[in-house]
């Protein structure tokens, strides 16, 4: 046969590590071959073939279950009886293996179970010719370990609910009981191997899951006691783990198995001794730690109302939750945060219980120590270590639920003066665990306390001058600022303590005193509007030394402060920071050059009035009399420093971000100089084709758009037909996807000109080209710019759908004429290929309003732009009948059945798609 040794070449490909293209021509010619008909006997030939390679007899075992799930239809009625038997003569031939065909075949016998009814009890058939002979038992059992798990997850077969249904009744419930006497079975065979016991437990596990093997029916088979004593074996610990995790967790329904609960309890607790005995064994230790925890958080309910019965397993877990090993700790914490729930609605808390959750928060204080700095973490290491004790902290507020703040605030206060007063024997580690703990339960704080949080205050200025303490406290005080603003006579302290911060040499603290003002200024603006002189001196005399984020959050937390100011001297006291900027950019720019390190400052200071502009917003309509006249000066200065230096990357960027809160704070003020900014935008981004000009661009459209004046229309027609023509011309030599972020921020300016100003979108010498060149854009899978992309096409012709009254009508057809057939052709490529499922709501509108107003010219074009779509997207089938669905659409009228039409489409390429991934 031909297409044998064809397969054979294609697959041939993969094992010589060839470029690119070919590995993905070999790939598409074997995923349309596994569509064929002739697909069925060319892989029976490869399966069986003794001399078939390796690699080519997988190819038939997943050719075989694909062709089952998706093409059983190309297989005459009369045939699948011998289809079926040559899978199970297969499945005998390879019983020993390799594990991946074995798979395989057991899911195609599963899909055929389930699309063919006159195959009558085929489990049982599977039994009687796999169940019988030990050497066979493994595949058996792999079959029945995957029909649960096929069934679950169904969906790509061609059933109903009400058919998959039946199925599950007829193949999983019919024969439960047969399978746990089986499982039963095997397990306790002569001879049986702890290779068949582990695959028992799997396959266990699979029914139990499934919900068709009851807790209770379980129960009653040795299977239940042999979960438990398998647990004294290596080699079945981690199978019998998994199954009695799973058996706890089925019987979550308490009041309806408290019988089975009442089995498996006293088997847990009788589980604790193993924590000392294999406290050795990290393996064995998660693997209790697993039972302990699944218990408790499934019966915690009956923790609470049971304490003398269940305490023990509290217990148990309060020892998995202090072992060493920090992989193994957070399994217990869901369990300690659904405890807590209960109890932060079931007061008081036992006493018992409070002890528990002490305990726990020592542990974890504990286990928040940083190692010695003779064996320190680094790399990735350190890093997974950080985002754990966030997780830590996390279960520190847990017991701030349980024992309330105060108790635990007071507990790591007494922690860190025990570790103080070791004097010169106390390490950092022994102080900074116990801050983080603070740092972390400070969510818990009540802002009006009087109790610990003060004498946490006071403890900080005898606190010693370590660097990873000094960070940690940094912290506390950002955590704590919204106590702080309650008690305004911490402040002068905090923010001596925070100024020292910055000069540090070491940078996490230097950062985390500026996250530490930002907050302190955000949460305490109205108490410390009177220092804001002492900040600006700040700024002046030690602004230089700060490294560039710390300095962004000290002019974030100063516009904090600003904000909480009287209107006219909050506008007096903005300007008097921003004038500072502004001076910076002049001296630049009046420079004759200047270097890579004065213009990077120059940008960071752009950041910085960025950070105040974003906090302050803006004063109102009616600018502040300090603010008034400032719009035309403030733009004299950037439009001097755009024209010299715009065309770099990072100065566009900066001064971008700057004009995108610089629009809103000026609001109706700025209409002053809108012309003007737009036309140096235009210009700016013409020359450098750096897109985020475009952006702001569309921010001006927002804000001005609407307006009537000629003088903003003008600009508005000047930066839509330039960035029009400029990207028409950048296309001619980039491919759309080489360029997403141009055609992003240019789809959205159209967007935003089509909703704002209709007049300058739709003007005839521009909206041809304006069109054309958004169709590419359709093939960008990026950021959503196709999400943005459809919905503009759908604007564009629901201008025209609904009447001829739109003056924009003679456009739109003209240009619909010229280039809608290949917006329609990306839009069902699209469709059938990457588009979202939540966009498929536009290409319905798209594709109706087009057809209401083109349709002859859509039907025509239909079946050469179908027929350019390949059927590895949308099959044959698939097009055909979508195509006789629009003419009969056209015929009838009825555009509303568009809908149907194209989710039907959208349907049978989701399968075919699915079919790529499951086999590719």
């Amino acid at each position: 046969m031909d297409s044998i040794q064809t397969v054979l070449s294609a697959l041939d490909v993969f094992s010589r590590a060839p470029d690119k293209a070919s590995l993905e021509t070999a790939n598409s010619w074997l995923q349309d071959f596994q569509h064929s008909s002739e697909a069925w006997a060319t892989c029976n030939v490869l399966l069986l073939s003794p001399e078939a390679p390796h690699a080519a007899k997988i190819f038939a075992a997943q050719t075989f279950r694909s062709k089952v799930t998706y093409d059983l239809t190309q297989v005459d009625v009369a045939n699948i009886p011998s289809l079926r038997d040559t899978l199970i003569t297969a499945l005998q031939q390879y019983q020993t293996g390799p594990r991946t065909i074995i798979v395989q075949l057991c899911l195609a016998l599963i899909g055929l179970a389930l699309q063919y009814p006159e195959w009558q009890n085929p489990v049982q058939q599977i039994v009687e010719t796999f169940g019988k002979n030990p050497t066979t038992v493994p595949v058996l059992l792999q079959f029945l370990t995957l029909l649960p798990e096929e069934l679950s997850s169904a969906t790509r077969y061609p059933l109903t609910d009400d058919d998959l249904f039946t199925k599950s009744s007829s193949l999983l419930t019919a024969n439960s009981q047969q399978v746990v006497g089986l499982l039963a079975m095997y397990l306790q065979a002569p001879g049986v191997t702890a290779s068949v016991q582990e695959q028992v437990f799997n396959c266990l596990r699979s029914w139990l899951n499934a919900g068709e093997v009851s807790p209770s029916k379980l129960a009653e088979t040795p299977l239940f006691a042999f979960a438990f004593d398998a647990l004294a074996s290596d080699q079945l610990f981690d199978a019998a783990t998994n199954v009695i995790c799973d058996l706890i967790h089925e019987t979550q329904e308490v009041d309806n198995n408290m019988p089975v609960i009442q089995l498996i309890v006293p088997r847990v607790i009788a589980l604790r001794p193993q924590l000392s005995a294999q406290s050795s064994d990290p393996d064995k230790i998660k693997g209790f730690a697993r039972i302990f925890s699944e218990a408790g958080y499934t019966y915690r309910a009956l923790v609470v109302q049971h304490t003398e019965v269940f305490f023990p397993i509290v217990e148990a877990i309060g020892e998995c939750s202090a072992y060493h090993d920090l992989d193994i700790v957070p399994i217990t914490f869901p369990f300690w945060m659904q405890l807590a729930n209960h109890f932060q609605t079931h007061q008081p808390v036992p006493p018992i219980f409070q002890n528990a959750y002490q305990s726990l928060m020592t542990v974890i204080i504990n286990h928040l120590h940083f190692p010695p700095d003779s064996s320190p973490l680094t790399g990735q290491e350190a890093d997974d270590f950080r985002a754990f004790r966030h997780v830590m902290g996390d279960t520190l507020k847990d017991c701030c639920v349980v024992l309330g703040s105060d108790t635990c605030l007071l507990a790591a206060h007494a922690m860190i003066s025990n570790a103080l007063s070791q004097g010169s024997n106390v390490t950092w580690q022994d102080i900074e665990a116990p801050l983080f703990g603070l740092r972390s339960m400070g969510a818990e704080v009540n802002p009006e306390d009087e109790g610990a949080v003060p004498k946490i205050m006071d403890l900080i200025p005898t606190l010693p001058d370590h660097p990873k303490v000094r960070f940690a406290t940094l912290l506390i005080i950002s955590r704590y600022t919204e106590w702080i603003s309650h008690h305004p006579t911490y402040i002068s302290f905090q923010l001596q303590y925070i100024s020292a911060g910055f000069d540090s040499g070491d940078l996490e603290v230097s950062s985390a005193a500026g996250m530490a003002l930002k907050f302190l200024c955000q949460d305490c603006k109205k108490h410390l509007t009177d220092f804001l002189p002492t900040l600006h001196t700040f700024l002046q005399s030690s602004g230089a030394k700060l490294h560039h984020e710390d300095k962004v959050q000290v002019y974030e937390a100063i516009a904090h402060v600003i904000s909480a100011m009287p209107m006219d001297t909050a506008a007096s006291s903005f300007r008097q920071f921003s004038d500072d900027i502004l001076s910076e950019l002049l001296a630049v720019t009046n420079k004759a050059a200047v270097t890579k390190d004065q213009m990077a400052s120059v940008c960071g200071s752009l950041e910085n009035l960025e950070a105040m502009l974003f906090v302050i917003r803006g004063f109102g309509e009616d600018l502040p009399s300090a603010c008034k006249d400032t719009v035309t000066q403030t733009w004299s200065v950037f439009d001097g420093f755009l024209a010299k230096y715009g065309n770099e990357y990072d100065v566009a960027e900066r001064t971008n971000r700057v004009l995108r809160w610089g629009i809103p704070f000026y609001g109706r003020a700025g209409r002053a100089v809108a012309p003007a900014v737009v036309r140096r935008l235009a210009a700016l981004f013409d020359t450098s084709e750096i897109s985020s000009y475009l952006w702001i661009c569309g921010k001006l459209v927002q804000e001005y758009g609407h307006n009537g004046d000629e003088f903003v229309r003008g600009a508005l027609l000047d930066v839509y037909q330039r960035s029009t023509q400029r990207l028409a011309t950048i296309l001619q030599t980039k491919l759309p996807t080489a360029i997403p972020d141009i055609l992003e921020d240019y789809v959205h300016l159209a967007g935003l000109l089509l909703y704002h100003a209709p007049d300058v979108f739709f003007h005839p010498a521009t909206f041809e080209l304006a069109f054309k060149i958004c169709i590419p854009i359709l093939g960008v899978v990026y950021n959503g710019i196709v999400a943005v992309a459809l919905d503009l096409f759908r604007d564009i012709l629901a201008y025209d759908e609904f009447g001829t009254t739109s003056p924009y009508t003679a456009v739109i057809r003209s240009t619909f004429l010229k280039e809608g057939l290949p917006l329609i052709s990306a839009v069902l490529d699209g469709l059938v290929g990457d588009f979202y499922e939540e966009k498929t709501g536009a290409v319905v509108s798209i594709l109706r309003s087009a057809t209401v107003l083109w349709p002859t010219e859509v039907m025509g074009a239909l079946p050469s732009i179908l027929g350019n779509i390949h059927n590895s997207k949308a099959s044959a089938d698939a097009k055909s009948t979508f195509l006789l669905d629009m003419g009969s659409i056209v015929k009838t009228g009825q555009y509303d059945k568009v809908r149907y039409t194209v989710l039907t489409l959208r349907r049978a390429t989701r399968k075919a798609r699915d079919r790529r991934q499951d086999f590719s």
